[in-house]
């Protein structure tokens, strides 16, 4: 990789770095940019925070809806986390006992749990529809997560890039599919900025929900909701606060309920706009590639070592800048923290269900020499350890 982007970031220089997915890591210019807006918020509060916060963060969801192709910025609002984006579909979503949420059964484990609350309030459904693995065809895949329609089904909920096993699915599809139903969309997209080339104004899509402290690398606590307009009215207020009745209402109650929900450092979300500029002075679409393509040239090696299959084909169209690979372990914490503390390797192990997989990120300042590291170090401890079981070795 390209040695000048290495030093652009602030990672520990003897950390192997394989774990972009999740939380992202922020680059010195953007830090600084965001440290910047810090400074001007403590310099005066109340101008910052109650006159002037506004057309400041109009302007960054401008830049924003401009990256990720949505038509109205107004259709955007900034949020903390994709789970806070979530919790405020999930709780207001209409729902009646009986009716029925579809998922896969590879999503992320808190949205699980947020659908899984509020449709248990609700004794409605949350069904996370059996996907076969490994995925074979992206039209199998499909029809594997559209058997689980029923005449109770009122929305679908899926991942753009799954977390523990690092699949992009094809959610232009399903969204199309999903309304041509008369099925309302919700795409969980927290990896999906800067990661795949997203054009939200070409899904079918109701609500999206996607981090930018991921592969935007902005500073951690920003991510945003976007909601179609004939939506917006389900989206009620997570946090009841001044956007509510609001003194000075502004032309959307959409960004009034969720906007405006009292005193926060909103910095975070100014800087996407240097995170943008970021990835445009430095040619992204270049380093993604080269990123991707290491992704899976060394793939294959760990296959090898592990004893394992591929749970996709191995190509673009499943495979992005992260993958996962199955690895056989009864102790995954104790492998992870293994990795980490005897080895300087930050990598996940992580639960889906009965597998485990091993998931590594690549991004700028990743280079072959740390993939080497980490192949040796499993290398090591499958001959030392029997934290690792090898099938048929």
């Amino acid at each position: 990789m390209n040695t000048n982007l290495k030093d652009q970031f602030l990672l520990r220089k003897d950390i192997h770095f394989l774990n972009f997915g999740s939380f992202g890591a922020t680059p010195k210019p953007i830090f600084d940019y965001y440290q910047q807006w810090q400074k001007v918020l403590e310099a005066e509060p109340v101008q910052f925070i109650a006159f002037d916060g506004v057309e400041y963060l109009s302007t960054s969801r401008a830049a924003l809806a401009k990256f990720i192709h949505v038509d109205d910025k107004d259709d955007l609002v900034y949020v903390t986390n994709p789970s806070f984006a979530v919790n405020i579909i999930a709780k207001a979503f209409p729902l009646e006992a009986g009716d029925e949420i579809l998922a896969t059964d590879i999503e992320y484990g808190a949205c699980d749990r947020t659908w899984d609350y509020y449709c248990s309030q609700k004794k409605a459904v949350y069904k996370r529809q059996k996907i076969n693995l490994p995925i074979t065809t992206k039209e199998q895949f499909i029809a594997d997560f559209f058997a689980g329609v029923t005449p109770k089904t009122k929305a679908v909920f899926i991942s753009h890039i799954t977390s523990a096993t690092a699949l992009i699915l094809p959610v232009k599809e399903i969204c199309e599919i999903a309304k041509s139903k008369r099925l309302i969309t919700i795409v969980d997209g927290a990896h999906a900025p800067a990661h795949v080339d997203l054009k939200i104004n070409e899904l079918a899509v109701d609500f999206y929900v996607g981090a930018c402290h991921k592969w935007m690398m902005a500073p951690k606590g920003a991510s945003f909701l976007y909601a179609h307009k004939k939506v917006q009215p389900i989206c009620e207020p997570l946090v009841v606060s001044w956007g509510y009745k609001a003194a000075k209402p502004s032309d959307s109650l959409f960004l009034d309920y969720h906007q405006m929900i009292g005193t926060r450092d909103f910095s975070a979300f100014l800087a996407v706009t240097m995170s943008i500029i970021f990835m445009q002075d430095n040619n992204w679409p270049a380093v993604a590639k080269e990123c991707r393509e290491m992704v899976l040239a060394n793939a294959p090696l760990f296959y090898a070592l592990l004893g394992t299959q591929p749970i996709s084909p191995l190509s673009s169209e499943w495979i992005g800048q992260m993958i996962s690979i199955p690895i056989h372990t009864k102790e995954p914490e104790v492998l992870q923290r293994t990795l980490f503390k005897e080895y300087n390797i930050e990598i996940p192990i992580m639960r889906q269900g009965d597998d485990i997989y091993m998931r590594y990120s690549i991004n700028a300042f990743n280079s072959a020499q740390d993939l080497e590291a980490l192949h040796n170090a499993l290398s090591k401890i499958i001959a030392t350890t029997n934290l690792i079981q090898v099938i048929g070795k």
